[in-house]
């Protein structure tokens, strides 16, 4: 300022106006994801709003089905305070052994009808009640699932406890999931437990795609009456769900006595050569792998050839 009033105007004075341009913050949600476990190319979770629902009937006959399709299937059994999968796979008193891997300790999956299973259930006597925080049982998850030896998995399946709480957060941190599977009955307080379930992988921070939802206990067809359906837990209620929320209808398995015997015996209905009840199991695992085809065909060129790579599956080709 002072050479410009020796040398040009001794009362010049000078306005400087500064403007400052920003870009504009975007706000994107932070997703939660977890790191791929290697060897296992899908990750599936079984989920359900309501307890009592038949999950893990459900978990255990696909992962049956889907291993007598030629894949190579895994379950982790992440229902911590009731474990169910043990006895369903005939395990009951199992323990899985310590095996070294590239120097490093892993528990090795116990297998039965060709399906890799670990479970808490595994740890703790049958009559043993677990009562755990969040915490201590995020940290057992974690346990089974990143210090065991699953080897090679074409598909993981998840049974998730049910309810929408520290279990499933844990999951979708640990593991990025290909996708979840909601499983209810068709009545109506079930199916207000299922929204909560779909609304939880649906959370703007976690968006895990449903893949479909699967009615259980749809009807009762009596052996003496083999025409007749009886809906004692209400008609089509899921499907009804499904098209609300414009996701998948997977299929229905009927209430059949078979079933709950086959599970209690530890040999699950689908291991059946044939009837209505593996019939079912057979599309509705059809129907759920077209989705996970589907879902993973929308990802980047290198990860959709990693995830859909399912060498010797037949269930890609029907």
């Amino acid at each position: 300022m002072k050479a410009l009033h020796d040398q040009v105007y001794e009362k010049a004075k000078v306005k400087v106006n500064i403007k400052v341009t920003a870009p504009a913050e975007t706000s994107a949600p932070t997703t939660i994801k977890g790191n791929p476990i290697p060897g296992i190319d899908n990750i599936i979770a079984i989920s359900s709003g309501k307890g009592g629902v038949g999950k893990s009937t459900i978990t255990a006959n696909l992962a049956i089905t889907l291993s007598k399709m030629g894949c190579k299937v895994g379950i982790l059994d992440a229902d911590i305070y009731g474990p169910s999968i043990p006895t369903m796979f005939d395990m009951e008193g199992a323990r899985p052994l310590s095996i070294t891997v590239d120097g490093k300790s892993k528990m090795e999956p116990i297998e039965n009808y060709g399906v890799k299973v670990l479970s808490i259930g595994f740890f703790t006597r049958p009559e043993q009640a677990v009562i755990w925080r969040g915490p201590m049982a995020a940290k057992a998850l974690n346990q089974m699932i990143f210090d065991a030896a699953w080897g090679d998995l074409d598909f993981l399946l998840i049974d998730l406890p049910p309810g929408t709480g520290d279990i499933h957060l844990s999951i979708v941190q640990a593991l990025p999931l290909n996708g979840a599977v909601v499983v209810s009955t068709p009545q109506n307080v079930a199916l207000a437990d299922a929204k909560k379930g779909i609304g939880l992988f649906q959370q703007e921070n976690i968006n895990v795609p449903v893949l479909g939802i699967i009615e259980n206990m749809s009807y009762f067809t009596p052996a003496e009456l083999p025409d007749h359906k009886y809906y004692i837990f209400g008609e089509r209620g899921a499907e009804y769900l499904a098209k609300d929320k414009d996701i998948p209808f997977l299929g229905a398995v009927p209430l059949v006595q078979s079933v709950r015997e086959a599970s209690d015996y530890g040999r699950p209905a689908a291991l059946q050569e044939k009837g209505l009840v593996v019939d079912q199991f057979v599309e509705i695992t059809k129907k759920l792998v077209a989705q996970v085809l589907h879902r993973n065909s929308h990802l980047p060129p290198t990860k959709a050839v990693e995830i859909t790579n399912l060498v010797g599956c037949e269930a890609i080709k029907s």
